[in-house]
């Protein structure tokens, strides 16, 4: 079973900054990759960013130039830099891993999710 522990979110001004991290933690054949997705009221889960397991990056088009996913100094932790915050990025924040429960079994985890608030 594997557990992801989210921290970081909050209330923030229009043009602040937070991070967000997230640890991955279970028993599990290999990590794969993790990533943030988002969901803010009435809408749907869209992802946000992803740090896959070659150590590429993707982003939303409407968080490029302005969140950075990076790796965390502890073992299967990554954070979300945020800066340039805006009213639209108010949302639950849901960390996710993709693992392999044996050598050829993918499967998905999520954090419990942590608000972030873009208000004045």
């Amino acid at each position: 079973q594997v557990q992801l522990v989210e921290s970081g979110g909050g209330l923030v001004q229009p043009g602040g900054s937070l991070r967000l991290s997230c640890t991955a933690s279970g028993s599990v054949f290999s990590f794969n990759g993790m990533g943030w997705f988002r969901q803010a009221p009435g809408k749907e889960r869209e992802e946000v960013a992803v740090l896959d397991g070659g150590g590429g990056t993707r982003y939303a088009d409407s968080v490029k130039d302005r969140f950075t996913i990076s790796k965390g100094n502890a073992k299967n932790t990554v954070s979300l830099q945020m800066t340039g915050l805006r009213p639209e990025d108010t949302a639950v924040y849901y960390c996710t891993t993709w693992f392999y429960v044996d050598y050829r079994t993918p499967s998905q985890a999520w954090g419990q999710g942590t608000q972030v608030t873009v208000s004045s």
